[in-house]
């Protein structure tokens, strides 16, 4: 059974350049283990219409075929490399995991 992970990514301070090399490095990753980006978006303020918390830099929605494989995805020997760049950009993320109901 599928799972989906939606991710809310906030930034620190003029880290976007830092934080965009790591995404191109892994995104491209994630279909060697059975999954797939299925959006990847930067909301604007003005987006919101109702918000209890701070809006993400950005939103990504992931789809892998099951758990095994995004934990094969995180384990990845390539995205682990290039992990520093990850932790040097992102001051927080919440990964959520769900099922397609």
């Amino acid at each position: 059974m599928s799972i989906y992970i939606t991710q809310l990514i906030y930034l620190k301070p003029n880290a976007q350049a830092v934080f965009d090399e790591f995404e191109s490095l892994a995104i491209p990753i994630i279909k060697n283990y059975r999954g797939q980006l299925l959006f990847r978006l930067r909301p604007d303020e003005k987006e919101f219409i109702e918000k209890a918390i701070e809006a993400p830099y950005e939103i990504h929605l992931i789809e892998f075929e099951s758990e095994h494989w995004f934990h094969q995805f995180m384990a990845d020997k390539t995205r682990l490399q290039f992990l520093h760049l990850k932790e040097q950009s992102i001051r927080e993320s919440w990964l959520i995991q769900g099922n397609k109901l």
